[in-house]
């Protein structure tokens, strides 16, 4: 089996364990979070009705100019606080976190801690 190919289905299967309990509802909506290497993307969802209330990303004009390179933690906490940001001004005040298939660590944990200190409950 080819390498890349078993890394990828590790990351479905912990995906799948991680999202087969997080809902998000119009009260508590989901706050997802996506990295790749250059960039980070966080995204808040009302999965019950379908939509995006917010989001943030290290492609974002405004972030882009003030983070530069989007692949590093002080990008992470740029995004979390702006997505804290645009979240609480769609009425949003608390969330559940889905990390998806990444590890509490680094970036990701970089992003939640910012949202947290931003004003997100969760």
């Amino acid at each position: 089996m080819d390498h890349s190919r078993s890394i990828l289905r590790q990351r479905l299967r912990r995906r799948h364990r991680v999202r087969r309990d997080i809902r998000g509802t119009a009260d508590r909506p989901r706050l997802t979070v996506f990295r790749s290497h250059k960039h980070i993307y966080a995204q808040v969802i009302d999965d019950a009705a379908g939509r995006t209330l917010a989001s943030a990303s290290s492609r974002d004009r405004e972030i882009r100019d003030s983070v530069g390179f989007g692949g590093n933690k002080q990008a992470a906490e740029a995004i979390g606080r702006a997505v804290a940001e645009r979240a609480k001004a769609a009425g949003v005040k608390q969330v559940c976190f889905d990390r998806g298939s990444f590890r509490y660590h680094g970036r990701v944990a970089a992003l939640a801690d910012a949202a947290r200190a931003a004003g997100l409950e969760f």
